[in-house]
């Protein structure tokens, strides 16, 4: 019986823990938001349509998602912002060259996050001839 009961309450913190990790993302992201002019938020929301769920996961977490290129499966992490955001990481994860390449025209973040995703996932090689490279900084 004790056992039983220990069980349920444990059950419960965990659903409890739980549900308030997922309103704590919930509320991040929408504080995101409220600072932003609307063709920003809709930039990010067709940004995270278009993420794979590990990558939704790290950009609400943390801003920044990783993508895999697609010709030589090198690992980048791309953080918000439309300049200066891309970083190619090392075997431990860790900034070890900086890439910068943007669409020709001024969009909003979410959207050159999006357009930096397809274009290291569909043909890494020609995005990367137009980049600039810079020296990432440890934050």
């Amino acid at each position: 019986m004790l056992q039983t009961t220990l069980r349920n309450a444990v059950r419960n913190i965990r659903q409890l823990l739980a549900d308030s990790a997922n309103r704590w993302q919930l509320l991040r992201a929408q504080y995101r938001e409220l600072g932003c002019p609307q063709r920003e938020v809709r930039g990010i929301r067709l940004l995270q349509a278009w993420l794979s769920p590990e990558q939704l996961i790290q950009f609400n977490k943390y801003g920044y998602f990783e993508v895999t290129g697609c010709q030589s499966g090198k690992r980048y992490r791309i953080c918000y912002g439309t300049a200066t955001n891309i970083h190619e990481l090392d075997q431990h994860g860790r900034p070890k060259a900086g890439w910068c390449f943007v669409p020709n025209q001024p969009l909003v973040p979410g959207d050159v996050m999006l357009a930096q995703k397809i274009a290291l996932e569909t043909d890494e090689w020609a995005a990367l001839a137009v980049a600039k490279s810079f020296r990432p900084t440890w934050h």
